[in-house]
């Protein structure tokens, strides 16, 4: 028995995303038990990337943000990838979905530039989050208290800065889904 076992999660994600950010905590949480889809804009499969522009591998999609809800998953995993962060922040379906989970006090893990998506959805301020330094400027703009470590635990909002915390960041959701 896995300590996620019955435990269903999604990752939000569309083209652009940052390869190893989707695999590695998707690949963790599976481990543990959890069953993962992916939610995205649109249906069609989404073309990751390794460093934001080399294509790396494609992915299903399982569900659109428009038909997601949060009653349907116990987590939320958002990794990074500069287009991908950029591409969903801007959609309305997906910033209703991602405060959806967040308020409903579910685990929300976004790594990189996933932050992007908290800030345009006005979910950051009275925070304490990490995020890819390129976001810093952004987030505190937005109230949000930015700190420089290798994972950031607010609450029920874990954030990384990039993929040389995605170890880390794996650890800490897999508890934090347990735990919930």
């Amino acid at each position: 028995m896995g300590v996620l076992d019955g435990k269903r999660v999604a990752v939000l994600a569309t083209d652009g995303v940052e390869e190893v950010e989707l695999t590695d905590p998707r690949a963790a949480v599976e481990r543990a038990g959890a069953t993962v889809e992916v939610v995205s804009i649109d249906t069609d499969p989404i073309q990751a990337m390794n460093s934001d522009i080399e294509p790396a591998g494609k992915h299903e999609v399982h569900r659109r943000a428009a038909e997601a809800s949060a009653d349907d998953y116990d987590a939320l995993i958002m990794p990074g990838g500069t287009v991908n962060a950029d591409r969903l922040r801007m959609d309305a379906d997906v910033r209703s979905f991602v405060t959806a989970v967040l308020e409903s006090g579910k685990p929300v893990a976004a790594i990189c530039h996933a932050p992007w998506t908290l800030v345009e959805a006005d979910l950051v301020a009275g925070r304490t989050l990490t995020s890819y330094p390129s976001l810093r400027t952004d987030i505190a703009n937005a109230g949000g208290k930015v700190v420089d470590e290798e994972v950031a635990v607010d609450g029920n909002l874990i954030t990384s800065r990039d993929p040389g915390d995605l170890a880390a960041f794996s650890a800490t959701l897999v508890e934090a889904i347990a735990k919930s």
